[in-house]
């Protein structure tokens, strides 16, 4: 019996929300359901869904850990000092310029930015991505899409995160018209930047999901004339929240007299502040945070979404933002955006979505069930 060629397209923050609500693909696409997001963000959500595993195993939740042990940036702390005024170092231009030198100087080969992360407190933190998740051994020890699919001796397609979309969507017509492949991990990212400006905009995000459309069908025209029996689906990670408030947790920190770095260690992302205590000040803390729109995550939530380690490398503590809710200024930024993801995983602007031209799987329920599907 000859092989289907089986073709997962995966369009970042194509939320279930968005595909119902513009209709995507739904007479192509007939077989569709609603997945729970992997808590955290795409720098959590994309390696749950290459290896299949969550991130109390594969190691990453968001960018930045405290780590003063290993932290890729330690020569930095002969820098820190100079690089004043601080103002003009925490531009977005001259930060996105510094994130090159510093990738090109540690031998990064993955997805690297500073964001917001104050430079003197970099020589104490680790960065998750250092290498190219998508490629074989991307993220060793765990098993990745590209290392199974090797071993099972499958021809496959996993497109450049690095090329634009157009680029990867040509590849893979062009693949898929020769009948080149077995298996293909078609990726496109450009749906999540949009959203993070203009969630609830219709007219601007209902012709980007039509072109979308248009290149899925595409691409199933595509394998039609590649004359092989096949399957195509298209998923996502997560949906988009719109802003709703932000919160000042750095504020609140620096009115307390407490020192970063020697009382607690903190990592200040869009929808969760994550804490390390160097001291006995959990309490303290805590009583800061009383009436900030969030809640902290007991061990059993932590477990559920797989992010709970014994070694603590998430932190000790994590307090979650409120759906809507961006913490700003923070270590992602000192703006909030209009859309953000990250919140808990079952808030129904969060929800992934699983479309395909064949049934969904039962075991298909959240975004770390893809990978079975795909290496079976």
């Amino acid at each position: 019996m000859q092989d289907k060629t089986r073709v997962f397209v995966f369009i970042d923050a194509l939320g279930w929300k968005q595909a119902e609500r513009y209709g995507f693909l739904k007479d192509l696409l007939p077989c569709r359901k609603a997945v729970e997001m992997q808590f955290g963000y795409s720098c959590t959500a994309i390696p749950t869904i290459l290896t299949g595993e969550r991130p109390a195993v594969h190691g990453h939740l968001a960018f930045y850990d405290w780590a003063p042990g290993r932290s890729p940036f330690r020569a930095m702390r002969f820098l820190a000092p100079f690089l004043k005024p601080r103002s003009f170092w925490r531009r977005g231009r001259v930060r996105n310029v510094l994130s090159r030198i510093v990738k090109r100087l540690c031998g990064f080969t993955g997805y690297f930015q500073l964001y917001g992360v104050p430079i003197e407190r970099l020589p104490k933190l680790d960065y998750c991505e250092k290498k190219n998740l998508f490629v074989r051994g991307g993220l060793s020890p765990v098993k990745n899409l590209a290392d199974v699919w090797s071993a099972q001796g499958k021809r496959h397609l996993i497109s450049d995160w690095r090329r634009s979309e157009a680029e990867n969507f040509r590849e893979a017509a062009e693949a898929f018209r020769k009948g080149s492949v077995d298996r293909a991990f078609v990726y496109s990212a450009a749906f999540d930047a949009l959203q993070h400006d203009n969630v609830g905009k219709d007219a601007v995000l209902k012709p980007k999901v039509d072109a979308y459309a248009e290149t899925v069908r595409n691409l199933h025209r595509a394998l039609e004339e590649g004359g092989r029996p096949f399957e195509l689906t298209v998923f996502s990670d997560h949906g988009m929240t719109p802003l709703r408030g932000t919160a000042d947790i750095p504020s609140a920190l620096d009115g307390a007299s407490l020192v970063w770095g020697e009382d607690y260690a903190s990592a200040i992302d869009s929808t969760m502040a994550r804490f390390w205590w160097l001291k006995p000040v959990e309490a303290k803390v805590k009583e800061l945070l009383k009436g900030f729109p969030g809640r902290w995550l007991s061990e059993d939530e932590m477990r559920r979404h797989g992010i709970w380690r014994d070694d603590r490398k998430f932190g000790d503590a994590i307090f979650l933002a409120d759906p809507g809710v961006q913490f700003c200024p923070g270590d992602m930024g000192a703006k909030p955006l209009n859309g953000m993801h990250g919140f808990d995983p079952c808030d129904e602007d969060s929800l992934a979505c699983w479309l395909s031209t064949v049934p969904v799987p039962d075991s298909v329920s959240r975004v770390c069930d893809y990978f079975k599907v795909m290496t079976a």
